[in-house]
C-alpha cells in the first residue's frame, strides 16, 4: 500500500476531457501544479483522518485541480492489483484507457455539481465508484470531489465474525453464516463444508434461534447493514 506523500500531483484537471495517456501501465490526464493545501491536508485534521480510517468504505478526497488530498485506509487497501484504479506516488490512475475517460468525464461533471455512478473494469470484474461533488454551501460551486469505492462483497468477514461473537455463535455456526452471507444456499454450504444438508439446516436453525432472525434473508440483511468498521488489527500504511 502506498502512503500519500506531502505533495501529490493531480489526477486530471482539463477544461475539456482529453484523451488519456499511458503512464507506465496506468492512464491519467494532463499534469497540473500541486495545490498548497495538499501539504497540510492530512496534518490539519488528524482526528478527521483517523475517523475516516475506521470506516470500511474506500473514500478519496480530490481538491482543486482534482488533486488527491486524502485517501482513507480502506481506499488504500481497496486500490490493489484487482481494482481498476490505483494510487502511484499519490496520483490516482486507471489501468484501462476506457476507465480513465469515464473518470475524467465524471470529474468534469462533478465541477458542475453533478453526481455520477461509474462501473469500471471488465464485466467479469466490475467495480463501482461514486463521484460526488462537494460544495461549502447549497448552490455554491463545488470545490472538492469525493470518490466512494463500492464494496466487493455484501458482507465483510469482519462484520460476520463480530455479529457471530455478539450472539455467541459457535465456530461452526460462524462458518455457516459466512457461507450464507457469501450468497451460498444451504446445499452449497453443506457441500463446501463436507457435511450433510440436514446438519447445515440444523445449524441454521440454531443461528436463527440465537439471533432472533425469522429467515435466512433477514439474517443476511442484518449482517449487511452493520456499521462498516475496519479491523483494529489492520496494518497501518
Amino acid at each position: 500500500m502506498l502512503e500519500l506523500p506531502e505533495r501529490v500531483r493531480p489526477f486530471v484537471a482539463p477544461a475539456t476531457a482529453p484523451r488519456p495517456v499511458v503512464v507506465e501501465g496506468g492512464y491519467r490526464g494532463p499534469e497540473r501544479r500541486a495545490h498548497p493545501a495538499a501539504a497540510t491536508a492530512a496534518g490539519g485534521a488528524p482526528w478527521l483522518a483517523l475517523m475516516l480510517d475506521e470506516i470500511d468504505y474506500g473514500m478519496l478526497l480530490l481538491g482543486e485541480g482534482d488533486l488527491v488530498l486524502h485517501a482513507n485506509h480502506a481506499a488504500r487497501a481497496e486500490l490493489d492489483d484487482e481494482h481498476p484504479l490505483f494510487l502511484r506516488a499519490g496520483e490516482l490512475l486507471a489501468r484501462r484507457a476506457q476507465d480513465a475517460a469515464l473518470l475524467q468525464d465524471a470529474l468534469l461533471a462533478a465541477r458542475r455539481g453533478l453526481r455520477r455512478l461509474l462501473a469500471l473494469g471488465t464485466p467479469q470484474a466490475s467495480s463501482a465508484v461514486a463521484v460526488v461533488p462537494l460544495a461549502a454551501r447549497a448552490g455554491a460551486v463545488p470545490q472538492a470531489t469525493l470518490l466512494l469505492l463500492g464494496k466487493r462483497r455484501v458482507c465483510e468477514r469482519l462484520s460476520v465474525q463480530g455479529f457471530a461473537r455478539s450472539h455467541a455463535l459457535t465456530a461452526t455456526e460462524t462458518r455457516v453464516l459466512e457461507g450464507l452471507c457469501q450468497g451460498l444456499d444451504p446445499r452449497e454450504v453443506a457441500a463446501a463444508h463436507g457435511v450433510g444438508l440436514a446438519t447445515v439446516r440444523s445449524q441454521i436453525g440454531s443461528i436463527r434461534a440465537k439471533t432472533g432472525a425469522q429467515s435466512i434473508r433477514e439474517l443476511v440483511r442484518r449482517v449487511a447493514v452493520l456499521p462498516p468498521m475496519v479491523s483494529s488489527l489492520r496494518v497501518v500504511s
